[in-house]
């Protein structure tokens, strides 16, 4: 390794980037520590809520397989956790290419079946999918704990920028699964509102209906999963902050696997998002920052709203607008180095079409990045040659690039960092994309291909880094020891 890391770091690379300029780079490694040679487990800050500063709102952040996670299963190993998530990323990628494709093939807003009076069961029936897996969504990958209704009842929900509306369980209940809390009951709030069938609210919605003069919603997904029950606002409290009046899904109907959080919070960029709701109060702006999603847990993440949510220093480049999804927060990738080369990936490769599909989401729900098989492959095939050195293991799972680490401290990894538009370059840490897949000292490179076409940043490569998004002037922020 080191007459490899050594050779590398002696060649200069006189390159033409993608962002137009020319500039001069040095081949670099950095240093990956097995995580046998680290401490167990930090302490862990264990509050729902932080202090709230003056326009802002604070949320503590926890990945559904941390330590002190109530949806943990306590006696998994290391590899059983990580193929349950990446089975939840299958899941969740055919949902959101699902999603696309309608959106692309003109899928139009709908009308739902009325149900009887007083029941949500026979006939819903005509307008449900075959119901199969709810993995891509239901048992998340990161939850908050909020207050709903008055008085607020502590709920924990999953964080999903892949998604808009918001939603809960609600009793009485046709089908809910087993959640963590009990279920919310709307009529012990005071604040709890039904739209009706003509106002300007229910019209957003994709599907609606009426019951009773009141709205009703379905929200489904490509994987067959849905929610069904009625349309209202409600109050959602974090400590001693209440924002009233947020538009969302009271699901009397919830069918899939579901597992553990009483609903969702959407964070998407369309109109009825959480994230857009309150901007008229807080401003169009939130932050998050992924961390503990082990038992090696550093700190608490934290999801944060308003004036405190751009971390000072942040470089911002433009959120790519995709008029057939709006949902989703596409970003301009423009290029990927490994070792500080610049790889040789026509910028062409990321670009939406003039379709709608392709392109780079950001998101919180899936674990793994994915690249379209092309650009993957030269990046792994780069990566490979930098890596040569150390000894190979046996491909895991989605993982095709595998190292045994089992004797070694440490070792020096090439770098990656992933560049896009307006100049703006992300270097990722080494534990953000060499990933320990088993308690035998194997590590994997954590990226795969995708042959559908859309490329996919999932929360793994994430994680430490402070992602602020500017919904209010359409732009990302990436910035690195922010959390």
């Amino acid at each position: 390794m080191a007459s490899i890391g050594f050779f590398l770091s002696m060649m200069l690379l006189f390159i033409q980037s993608t962002h137009g300029r020319e500039i001069l780079k040095r081949a670099s490694y950095q240093t990956l520590h097995i995580s046998s040679a680290l401490p167990e487990r930090e302490d862990v800050d264990s509050k729902d809520v932080d202090i709230q500063q003056e326009g802002s709102l604070t949320l503590r952040l926890m990945h559904k397989d941390a330590i002190d996670s109530p949806f943990r299963l306590r006696n998994s190993t290391r590899q059983e956790l990580l193929l349950e998530s990446i089975a939840r990323d299958e899941s969740r990628l055919k949902s959101m290419k699902s999603r696309v494709d309608s959106a692309r093939n003109g899928a139009k807003k709908g009308n739902l079946s009325t149900p009887a009076k007083g029941t949500w069961e026979a006939s819903l029936a005509d307008f449900r999918g075959p119901v199969s897996s709810g993995l891509s969504l239901g048992s998340g990958e990161y939850f908050i704990r909020m207050g709903v209704g008055t008085p607020a009842k502590n709920m924990y929900l999953v964080v999903d920028t892949g998604s808009d509306l918001a939603w809960l369980q609600c009793s009485p209940c046709t089908s809910c699964y087993k959640q963590a809390d009990p279920v919310y009951f709307p009529r012990a709030s005071s604040s709890y509102k039904q739209f009706s069938c003509g106002s300007s609210m229910c019209e957003q919605l994709d599907i609606h209906g009426c019951q009773s003069n009141g709205c009703l919603y379905q929200v489904s997904y490509g994987d067959g999963s849905f929610t069904i029950g009625e349309f209202a606002s409600e109050a959602f409290s974090a400590g001693l902050s209440v924002v009233s009046n947020v538009a969302f899904g009271c699901g009397h109907d919830n069918e899939g696997l579901f597992v553990g959080a009483a609903g969702l919070l959407g964070l998407g960029s369309g109109d009825l998002s959480f994230a857009s709701q309150i901007g008229s109060k807080l401003g169009k702006t939130f932050s998050y920052c992924l961390v503990g999603r082990s038992k090696r847990i550093q700190s608490s993440s934290s999801l944060v709203f308003g004036n405190s949510a751009i971390p000072g220093g942040a470089k911002f480049t433009p959120l790519v607008f995709n008029p057939t999804m709006e949902t989703f927060y596409y970003v301009p990738l423009t290029g990927i180095s490994i070792g500080g080369l610049l790889l040789p990936i026509p910028v062409s490769t990321f670009k939406i079409n003039s379709g709608g599909s392709g392109g780079v989401i950001i998101d919180t729900g899936t674990s793994v990045t994915r690249l379209t098989n092309s650009a993957y492959l030269v990046m792994r095939n780069a990566f490979r040659a930098a890596t040569r050195s150390l000894p190979s293991a046996s491909p895991f799972s989605i993982f095709d690039t595998c190292y045994d680490l089992s004797r070694w401290g440490s070792v020096e990894v090439p770098t990656v960092t992933l560049h896009f538009d307006s100049g703006v370059d992300l270097s990722l840490p080494a534990t953000n994309y060499m990933v320990q897949v088993n308690d035998a000292g194997t590590y994997c490179f954590a990226f795969a291909g995708n042959s559908k076409g859309l490329s996919i940043i999932g929360n793994i490569q994430q994680q430490g880094i402070r992602v602020a998004i500017d919904g209010q002037n359409n732009r990302i922020a990436f910035a690195e020891r922010q959390c």
